[in-house]
């Protein structure tokens, strides 16, 4: 399972990587219309984080530190800034996932989520079907500005 964990997250972090280079003005990238709470700018950043975070730092030691509130605060970064990010968020998670054994999955994943203990095979479900519903934000909302 862990090769199509790996290859799964990559497509989707490649398609993440592919949706935010498609806005035709990168301003729009920060653009909140009604009805929408964030930008895909911010929920870009936010799954940059949140990978980061789950993934890099808590099972492989990464170093990274978390502040999960400039994920949705910060504005105007350069679309090229995320792209390298997003990028270093995929190498990140591959050279992670690949050093997990068929036998870590079912292991306690470090942090509680929500309150409970949860596997590491279960945390990385979930973290994979959160980037893929932000993914799905973030494409809508791109063809929602890019009118």
């Amino acid at each position: 399972m862990i090769k199509e964990l790996i290859n799964i997250f990559g497509r989707d972090l490649d398609k993440l990587r592919e949706e935010i280079s498609l806005y035709k003005n990168e301003n729009d990238l920060w653009i909140v219309k009604d009805g929408i709470n964030n930008s895909a700018g911010n929920l870009c950043l936010h799954l940059i984080g949140n990978l980061s975070h789950f993934i890099g730092a808590t099972l492989g030691n990464s170093g990274y530190i978390r502040n999960r509130d400039l994920e949705f605060s910060s504005k105007n970064i350069p679309r090229e800034e995320m792209i390298r990010s997003i990028e270093k968020t995929i190498l990140i998670v591959e050279s992670t996932l690949s050093k997990i054994s068929p036998e870590d999955l079912q292991k306690n994943f470090p942090l509680e989520k929500h309150g409970g203990i949860v596997t590491i095979e279960y945390m990385l479900l979930h973290l994979m079907t959160h980037l893929s519903y932000h993914l799905g934000q973030i494409n809508y909302h791109r063809r929602l500005v890019n009118v």
